[in-house]
């Protein structure tokens, strides 16, 4: 009989079943480390599922390109209201087989934000020659509850999170090749401001692979080619060189004081600093990263990209979504100690902050929750539960607040009666329009329920180029314009004016309207789209994307008319 039993006669086999065994032991161990961050956030994600206000302003939009409209949020205006470009066309892509779009946004952020756990895992891993065996950096964001809710939402932040976290493994893992370059420049795309992190990240992959000045040039082509692509049919398309967002929110100003209070909002209700002091702590003695430019170049990018993408959220004055703006940087500085080896100050560092972690995620929260505070920064999620009286808000009906049933329920009449009309947020009745057109300052809402072939119209700006272009007044952070109604019925209404209404001032900005940079203004997003028009468009974007204009029809005129 021929025996299948290993002798001492053969040690080779022996030591190699043993290795074999010993490395299947350690893939298992890696996966799970791996895989159990991605897990928790997306327990807890699921858990504070949601959609935002501002995830419907995706929606409508996606609705639109799907009906043939293009990328516009009202058929006939060309106006950007997506920040995160290629989140809109993901769901595009996922609304192509009629799946709820709402539900794939809300749904397709939870899956992005645990990929985006899982490939930084790995990439804190191949950062420590895979000696990483302790949660630490993970800890403190599982912990926060801004993570939790963020996951979801139907914004760009999963997306974000998995870009980031993706980028960063390829750097660790020193793959350089085309495909590489196009990843690392996604930046400006996912949303604008990560073109930071896209520029940190590129100067890294330099660093460690030292290419030729040919092989660079190639290089910054793949990483440029869609980001500038798209900036040529952004301003040939649209007029702007920045999606209408940034317009509206001033995007290039200075906001320090206030930028620091959203900072201040951020880290004092969870106590940020002590899990700042015990990874401080643990780095001053740590001899863990090898010292070279392979281990040393990965670990600092993200910290310094991470530096830079919070100074630009201070610098603008921050959000009026609690914690959201932040969430990018605080991974990008934490991805090199996501998981760390298993060494005493380590261990130390870990304990004390999987303490602070379980203490901040059971009892840690911000005396505003569930309503908006008084520096008009919102725990945005709480405030949408309680208006929509629902755990899990994703279809808004805000059925716990009666002003937003009272305007839907007129717009869905005059839809059905087929009356075009035109709904003021300080008028209850509608006024002359040429199609149906809301204004309120809901967005994402009114969005849903003007239909795609009526004009649902916002006074901040968000996606109506008028507003975004008005003067700034002292407001709520993100909510620095407000368009007057006088503007708004001299462009679309028709007919007698709506009671309170000046008539010398609507005549002023009628006329206001058709002079100058106004009237540029309008051709420039309701124009026919003819070749002219998409040169005229490029050639006058960045005088266009600068304009401002008084909030005041008559001295606007007077400005504008030379009257």
């Amino acid at each position: 009989m021929t025996s299948t039993h290993l002798s001492l006669r053969e040690p080779d086999a022996v030591l190699g079943l043993i290795n074999s065994r010993r490395g299947v032991g350690h893939r298992l161990r890696r996966g799970v480390l791996c895989l159990l961050p991605a897990l928790v956030i997306a327990v807890a994600g699921f858990q504070r599922r949601w959609m935002s206000d501002d995830g419907h302003i995706y929606v409508r939009t996606v609705r639109q390109i799907l009906a043939g409209n293009g990328p516009v949020f009202n058929a006939g205006e060309r106006a950007e209201s997506s920040t995160g470009t290629l989140w809109q066309w993901l769901l595009v892509l996922a609304g192509l087989p009629g799946l709820d779009i709402a539900r794939a946004a809300m749904y397709g952020g939870l899956l992005l934000t645990a990929a985006g756990f899982a490939f930084a895992s790995l990439g804190a891993m191949r950062l420590y020659a895979d000696r990483a065996a302790l949660p630490l950096g993970c800890l403190v964001l599982l912990a926060l509850p801004p993570v939790w809710d963020f996951a979801t939402s139907g914004l760009e932040t999963g997306l974000a999170t998995c870009w980031i976290a993706g980028a960063w493994l390829l750097l660790v893992t020193r793959a350089h090749s085309p495909v590489t370059c196009v990843v690392l420049g996604l930046g400006p795309l996912v949303r604008p401001d990560l073109a930071l992190v896209s520029a940190v990240f590129l100067g890294a992959q330099w660093l460690l692979a030292r290419p030729s000045r040919r092989a660079a040039l190639g290089g910054l082509g793949a990483a440029l080619a869609l980001p500038v692509a798209y900036e040529i049919f952004r301003v040939g398309y649209y007029g702007q060189l920045m999606p209408l967002p940034g317009v509206t929110k001033e995007a290039s100003q200075s906001l320090w004081g206030r930028g620091f209070d959203y900072l201040a909002d951020f880290a004092d209700p969870y106590l940020l600093w002590v899990p700042g002091l015990f990874l401080l702590a643990a780095l001053l003695p740590a001899r863990t990263v090898r010292r070279d430019a392979a281990s040393l170049v990965p670990a600092l990018a993200p910290v310094v990209a991470g530096l830079l993408c919070w100074a630009y959220v201070i610098k603008v004055g921050g959000d009026f979504m609690h914690g959201r703006m932040f969430l990018p940087g605080l991974l990008l500085m934490l991805l090199p100690v996501f998981l760390v080896p298993l060494t005493r100050a380590w261990t130390i560092a870990a304990v004390g902050v999987g303490i602070w972690a379980v203490v901040c995620a059971s009892l840690l929260r911000i005396p505003y929750e569930g309503r908006i505070g008084p520096a008009g920064v919102a725990d945005e999620r709480g405030v949408y539960v309680q208006q929509n009286a629902a755990a899990h808000p994703l279809h808004h009906d805000f059925a716990g607040y009666p002003s937003n049933v009272a305007y839907a329920r007129l717009v869905r009449e005059a839809s059905r009666e087929g009356t075009p009309s035109l709904f003021l947020a300080r008028t209850p009745a509608g006024a002359n329009s040429p199609v149906v057109t809301g204004v309120y300052s809901t967005l994402g809402f009114s969005g849903t329920v003007v239909p795609l072939d009526g004009a649902a119209l916002d006074p901040i700006g968000l996606a109506y180029p008028l507003a975004a272009h008005s003067e700034r007044i002292d407001g709520r952070v993100g909510h620095d314009k407000r368009l007057p109604d006088t503007w708004i019925f001299a462009d679309r209404g028709r007919g007698p004016l709506p009671e309170g209404l000046d008539p010398a001032g609507v005549a002023a900005a009628r006329r206001a309207l058709d002079c100058g940079p106004l009237a540029e203004l309008r051709a420039a997003t309701r124009d026919p789209l003819t070749p002219g028009r998409f040169l005229h468009n490029i050639t006058g974007s960045w005088e266009r994307t600068s304009f401002r204009f008084p909030n005041d029809p008559v001295r606007a005129e007077r400005q504008l008319c030379g009257g």
